[in-house]
């Protein structure tokens, strides 16, 4: 059955819906989706109502894939019904198919028990917003708790690479199909949550780029997290919208408070005023979580401290260099050096949360 669903749900026009809408009608007439696939099209047009535009289409995947069709599933992908597959999805608006999977599959566990922090907001997030999304994603981590965001530019990206520095297990939810990078300059964190902690995505290989993905993602977040923690978001984003949806769903929302005078926070300050809890210090989050699922019996939580003390003295000297969107080549020439060594050495400095890329490669220190 598993294999068949996979093939059915490849088809265009073929979504969770219509997939679950398949399956319930032909459990009814006493078929299997194997069954399905070998029903002549008016067959299934009695069947299922479907219109000609969509038949047309299932007739033409059909041809090309020919009566025994490759039933083989990529390797990556958890499917409904699987053992490893978290429930919690199957009961919210539009539930994925399946999902695509790179890193550690052993976090899947946690994802199945709701044992993830979310922690989101937006993409143009102040100092301030970016310096509490990566400590909390540090301390988080150390608590032992994965760190669940969506990998995008701002308090996502700043609370995945506070996990990294924590040593922890970041969880991100892709917008995009997981051989693309999104935006493009977070390759190389991409790459360290893939290898540290687990990528996630709904979509396929070779998907698009859809604007659309980036929102719908919320609803995994939200149904995979015990607790969402909004550190800034302005009225009217996707951030706001998740914490609403997961309040709506009884679970937590804690808000980090801003400045009233900011644009980016008026939708995360509204949210104080509709009953979030106020987070004012990452320990009170922590000591209301209690262990996490990731921290060995008996370990107690360690605070992690910021040192600039290990860098080399070119990346001490690049850290002074870099004001408001320094640019590589800028960099390359301040400091008199090739481009290899400067990108060298912003890697390592991004790794470790003291320096944040933004769009068009321009580099800003963090302030710890």
């Amino acid at each position: 059955m598993r294999h068949w669903r996979w093939l059915w749900s490849c088809c265009p026009g073929i979504g969770p819906v219509r997939l679950r809408a398949l399956e319930a009608r032909a459990q009814a007439e006493g078929m299997g989706l194997e069954d399905c696939w070998r029903l002549p099209r008016d067959q299934l047009r009695e069947m299922l109502g479907w219109s000609s535009s969509l038949l047309d289409r299932i007739e033409g995947y059909r041809s090309r894939h020919g009566v025994n069709p490759d039933l083989r599933v990529p390797a990556d992908l958890v499917m409904v019904g699987d053992d490893a597959w978290p429930s919690s999805l199957d009961w919210i608006d539009r539930p994925p198919l399946g999902l695509f999977l790179r890193g550690k599959r052993s976090l899947l566990a946690c994802l199945q028990k709701r044992q993830a922090v979310a922690v989101i907001g937006t993409r143009a997030a102040s100092s301030h917003g970016q310096r509490m999304a990566f400590n909390l994603g540090q301390e988080l981590a150390v608590a032992g708790w994965p760190v669940l965001s969506g990998l995008a530019e701002g308090i996502d990206a700043a609370a995945h690479r506070g996990c990294l520095k924590g040593g922890g297990s970041p969880v991100a939810i892709l917008g995009t199909a997981l051989n693309r990078v999104y935006p493009r300059h977070h390759e190389s964190l991409q790459e360290s949550v893939g290898h540290s902690g687990l990528l996630i995505s709904e979509h396929p290989p070779g998907t698009s780029v859809q604007r659309g993905h980036f929102a719908s993602r919320n609803r995994l977040l939200v149904a995979l997290a015990c607790a969402v923690v909004v550190i800034e978001c302005p009225e009217q984003s996707g951030a706001l919208i998740t914490a609403r949806i997961a309040a709506s769903d009884g679970c937590p929302v804690w808000v980090v408070p801003g400045d009233a005078m900011r644009w980016s926070v008026k939708g995360s300050n509204a949210l104080l005023c509709e009953g979030a809890a106020p987070l004012i210090s990452t320990d009170v989050l922590i000591r209301d979580l209690g262990p996490g699922p990731l921290t060995s019996v008996g370990q107690q939580p360690l605070r992690v401290t910021e040192s600039k003390a290990s860098l080399s003295c070119s990346q001490r000297e690049l850290l002074k260099l870099m004001d408001q969107g320094t640019s590589v080549e800028e960099l390359s020439l301040l400091r008199g050096c090739s481009l290899g060594c400067v990108v060298r050495d912003l890697l390592h400095l991004e790794v470790n949360g003291l320096a944040v890329c933004y769009e068009g490669n321009s580099w800003r220190s963090v302030q710890h």
